[in-house]
């Protein structure tokens, strides 16, 4: 695992920090001027310059009505069927669309980059009637369609990755374990700030020092955490399961090689630091990179340096393939 820390905001975020001043933490209610100040916070630093892919959208089975998918291929076509890349925005479970930049840029700039077809989830979001695991469901569904139909998709079945970002992240995390489990792994999985165990683990040292640098709007403070996730399970946090949380997996060398991507300044953190250790202490090949001076949610830091390193990273990796050390 490799893990490389700042120790203090990109300078781009440090100009901003004066924004979040009395916004409160993720979850809390914001007032009209709080909204502003957390919206100018996340503008874009940039034009987004989103290389030019086909696109199609279909709609999927699943056990729970139809799923949206949207597909991008890259427009110079590969001689031999290309890997693809199943994929789950974040949002809190609650949240967002496949349009929100970590959803639709990202793909655009993967599959430009790197020839992989990418496969783009609009999953159920829940609320006060829909609950986990019903994300997780139709994730699954759409990503067992993708193995199902990969010749007819162009691509190679031994080449099929899952990932997201988030809430994304734990939805990939409970479809490469219910995959493993079924006899149907992906080759890996790629993982963006990761969010998966229902409470977050204790912080490491380093971690909370960089937490007491870090606004209060920014941060995931254990209270508000457990309330979003006993809301979007519709139950206590007590009784989740592993696809709901894949940290509490019984297994952990049911899943396939990961590659996990943290923000610096990011109380989830924990919890991408605690799953990799889990997953290298079954056995399972593990890349864990901390990126540089951002807070959560990174990839959507539209025309940003740090965006365009994260790209390059996840473009790395997949090209790549998972590593074996």
């Amino acid at each position: 695992m490799t893990d490389v820390i700042a120790a203090r905001f990109h300078p781009l975020y440090e100009e901003r920090l004066h924004l979040l001043e009395g916004v409160p933490a993720p979850g809390a209610a914001d007032t009209p001027e709080t909204l502003d100040r957390r919206r100018a916070f996340e503008a874009p630093f940039g034009h987004p310059e989103l290389p030019v892919v086909d696109t199609e959208e279909r709609a999927i089975p699943g056990p729970n009505g139809p799923v949206r998918v949207r597909i991008y291929r890259a427009i110079e076509r590969p001689a031999t069927p290309p890997p693809a890349l199943v994929w789950m925005h974040g949002g809190a479970f609650m949240y967002n669309d496949l349009d929100v930049p970590e959803a639709d840029h990202f793909a655009r700039h993967t599959a430009h980059r790197t020839g992989t077809v990418v496969i783009s989830i609009d999953y159920r979001l829940c609320d006060d009637h829909t609950h986990m695991p019903v994300p997780h469901d139709d994730c699954y569904a759409v990503y067992t369609w993708v193995r199902q139909n990969a010749d007819q998709l162009g691509i190679d079945r031994s080449r099929i990755s899952v990932g997201g970002g988030s809430a994304g992240a734990n939805l990939a995390a409970s479809v490469a374990l219910h995959a493993g489990e079924t006899g149907q792994p992906p080759m890996q999985m790629l993982l963006a700030y990761p969010i998966v165990h229902p409470v977050l683990p204790p912080p490491s040292r380093e971690l909370r020092d960089a937490l007491t640098r870090t606004p209060t709007a920014m941060r995931f403070l254990p209270e508000s955490t457990v309330a979003i996730n006993e809301y979007v399970m519709g139950r206590p946090n007590n009784s989740a399961t592993p696809y709901d949380f894949p940290g509490l997996a019984a297994d952990f060398s049911k899943f396939p090689p990961a590659y996990i991507e943290n923000s610096e300044f990011d109380e989830l953190r924990a919890s991408g630091e605690t799953f990799a250790a889990s997953l290298q202490a079954a056995g399972v090949p593990v890349e864990m990179v901390t990126a540089r001076g951002v807070p959560h949610g990174h990839l959507n830091a539209v025309g940003s340096p740090m965006l365009e390193e994260a790209y390059q990273r996840f473009a790395t990796r997949l090209q790549d393939g998972p590593t074996h050390d």
